[in-house]
Formats: structure tokens, C-alpha cells, sequence
């Protein structure tokens, strides 16, 4: 009988839950004693997964997917000493040894010692390091004492499990664009895209104080769900300029601070509407956001992408107006969000009720066996988070 099954890409537009092996305390042909095993309890269907489902990087097949993990400790390796056995741990979806020069620094991205072709890893992302994804039953977490986030009371975080679920990944994203975007009490914030990531932006932006959170979509039931929270919405199919629809909202045609939550695979809008533009968000950013303003971008941008309809873009080479930025001294932030720098504070937020970080997002809770349901239902747009529940700890 098989104790482990995960997700796995298949093929462009395909994937399938499938025997995997069982995780051991093991790096190559070396143990792994600062690693756990974990039971997971959650993991979660990322907008950077679907660029790979949908063929639009060079991830191989038989890829297991999954990096926004929480899970139970099953067994810890000789080298860990403060997380135990039981244990209920939040994972970065940032794999860190916390040795090098820039895990030091709190550049937990981009540790330089877990990914031999390049700084930064992750869990079952391509050119990640080749570590295996924990859409899963079970994984394999190293460098435990350093990378997880205990949660104090067991019975506490199953009852806010799904919101605590995100801390893996979304909301200290969307929370790091609106932080390095400048987002500040009073703040005219701009969210560009509305799925998952966009959403626990403009939710965070609200945390931090913002004035007039706009989120702009092309997705109806997405702007609903922005609008449930309280967020100004544009509807990019619109054939009204944006600056014109900005300025219908606040009297001005400019933000304060702008961030891209779409990435590479935007689209136009307006007259536009449909055809692929992948340059088409960062060049607006710098068209509405004001002179002195900032942009944050943790919407995914790849150095590979076989899909992309210009022959420079399938190597991240795209059409960007720097001129523009330049000019009106912008200032930007790219790179993966280092999650270890936001998600203790974020899980108190949670605790205390501060913020309803699940309903913001849509949170819809799936078995393993539905993941590949979710993942066409996310293609198509659906204004939900899907959290695959391995076990049936959370729908039970």
C-alpha cells in the first residue's frame, strides 16, 4: 500500500494525483538531521503554479507540485532542537538554510546555499533547486529549527487553520508588495489583478492603513470579491483610460503607490482586451503611479518562457518604458517575498482578529483527490483560493 500521493504536472494543461514516494531525512546520499517530516494538514493551489500547469515555464514533467504548505510534525532529524514532534508549523514556501550572507541579512529569497543553479528555492517549483512540492500527504521540510513557524496552541490555529494556511505564502506576499509599493496610513494604493495574491494584497493594504484601496480585474466575480471587503474596483474591459477611471474614484488620475499582482501573463485591456501584452502592467504602473512614488512587483516574472508569443519575451526580455520610471523617480521592488520577515506577525494578526485574511481571498477547502478540479476551475478565473486538506483534517 502507498503512503504518500502528490500532485504532479503532467503536460501542459494537465495534472494528476499520483503515487509518490514516502519522504526520508535525506539530502542526496547524505541524512538530513536538521530536517522533519511533516503530515501535511494543508497546502494550497498558488497562481505560480498555474503558470507551470499551463506550459509557461520549462518545468519538467512529473514535477510534484506545491510550496505553500502547514503541516504536523511526524519525526524531526538529531540536529533539531525546538521543534518537536507534534508540533503544528507553518512552512515558507522560501527554503533557507540560515547560514549564508543574504539568510542573515533576512534575504531568505534568495539564500544562497539550497539551489545549485541559482539564489533561492522552493518547494516543487521549477528551477527551484529541485525540491520536492508538498501538494501531498506528507514532505520532507530541511533546516527546520530555521525555516518553521510554530503556531502557539494547537487547538487555537485548526480553528483559524484556514487563514493560518496562507502565511505560507499569499498573504506575505500581498503583504510585501504593499509594503516595498510604500503603502502607508492614508495611501491611494492601485492593485493590478484581483486572483488570490492581488486580493491578499489589497487586504494588507487595508491593514496598513491605506486610504483607497483600487483593484483593477477583468474577472467580474473577482471585483465582487474585492468590493466585499471594501476595496474600489476597475473593470479593465472597460474602453474608459484608466488615469480617467483613477481619477472618477479620487479626483486625482494618480496613485500613490502601485503593485503588480499579475506578472508576465498580462493581457490588455480596454480596446485591447485579450491579447497578450506581458510588459503591458509594469508600463502602466509607471504611467499612473505619481513622481516620487513606488512600485512593488511580486507578480511573477521568468528568465524562461516557451509560451510567450515574441521571441525575446521567452527569455523575460519584454518592452518595458524605464525611460518613464526614470523620469518620474520611481522607485521598484522585485523578487520573491522573503516570508520569514512577515509571517509571525501576520499569524498575530490572525490570532487577534485583526484581519479575515480567508474570507478576503475566498478560501475554498478541497480534497486531494479534487486538486486537479481546482486547478481547472482556477484557470478559468474562479474567485477562490483553493486549500487541499490531505487528510481531511480541516472538512471533518
Amino acid at each position: 500500500m502507498c503512503q504518500n500521493h502528490g500532485v504532479a504536472y503532467l503536460k501542459p494543461g494537465e495534472v494528476a494525483v499520483q503515487e509518490i514516494e514516502y519522504p526520508k531525512l535525506e539530502l542526496g546520499s547524505r541524512k538530513c538531521e536538521h530536517g522533519v517530516i511533516l503530515k501535511i494538514v494543508s497546502t494550497n493551489i498558488c497562481g505560480s503554479d498555474q503558470h507551470m500547469v499551463r506550459g509557461r515555464t520549462t518545468a519538467p514533467a512529473g514535477l510534484i507540485l506545491g510550496h505553500e504548505i502547514t503541516g504536523q510534525v511526524l519525526e524531526v532529524g538529531r540536529d533539531v532542537e525546538f521543534i518537536k514532534v507534534g508540533d503544528l508549523v507553518s512552512v515558507p514556501f522560501n527554503i533557507a538554510c540560515g547560514r549564508c550572507r543574504n539568510c542573515k541579512a533576512g534575504q531568505t529569497g534568495i539564500c544562497l546555499n539550497v539551489n545549485p543553479s541559482r539564489p533561492g528555492a522552493a518547494y516543487g517549483y521549477v528551477d527551484m533547486g529541485g525540491w520536492v512540492g508538498g501538494q501531498a500527504e506528507y514532505v520532507m521540510v530541511p533546516y527546520a529549527d530555521f525555516n518553521l513557524l510554530k503556531f502557539p496552541d494547537k487547538d487555537q490555529a485548526m480553528h483559524k487553520i484556514k487563514d493560518l494556511t496562507l502565511l505560507s505564502d499569499i498573504f506575505p506576499t500581498g503583504f510585501h508588495g504593499a509594503v516595498t509599493a510604500g503603502v502607508a496610513p492614508g495611501a491611494i494604493v492601485y492593485v493590478a489583478g484581483a486572483g488570490p495574491v492581488g486580493l491578499a494584497c489589497a487586504a494588507s493594504c487595508h491593514l496598513l492603513g491605506a486610504a483607497v484601496v483600487i483593484v483593477g480585474d477583468m474577472i467580474t466575480e473577482r471585483l465582487e470579491q474585492a468590493k466585499s471587503f471594501g476595496c474600489e474596483t476597475i473593470d479593465l474591459r472597460s474602453k474608459t483610460p484608466l488615469p480617467d477611471a483613477i481619477a472618477a474614484i479620487t479626483g486625482s488620475p494618480e496613485v500613490d503607490s502601485f503593485v503588480d499582482c499579475v506578472g508576465f501573463e498580462a493581457r490588455g485591456h480596454g480596446t485591447e482586451t485579450g491579447t497578450e501584452q506581458p510588459a503591458i502592467v509594469l508600463n502602466t504602473a509607471m504611467a499612473i503611479t505619481r513622481a516620487g512614488g513606488a512600485i512593488g512587483i511580486p507578480g511573477l516574472y521568468v528568465t524562461g518562457d516557451p509560451g510567450a508569443k515574441e521571441e525575446a519575451a521567452k527569455e523575460g526580455s519584454l518592452r518595458i518604458r524605464i525611460g518613464l520610471g526614470w523620469a518620474k523617480s520611481h522607485a521598484f521592488y522585485t523578487g520573491q517575498c522573503p516570508v520569514m520577515k512577515y509571517h509571525r506577525p501576520l499569524m498575530n494578526a490572525i490570532l487577534f482578529d485583526k484581519v479575515q485574511i480567508a474570507k478576503a481571498v475566498n478560501v475554498e477547502v478541497i480534497s486531494l483527490k479534487d486538486a486537479p478540479r481546482g486547478y481547472r476551475d482556477f484557470d478559468k478565473g474562479a474567485a477562490k483560493k483553493f486549500v487541499i486538506d490531505p487528510h481531511g483534517m480541516i472538512m471533518n
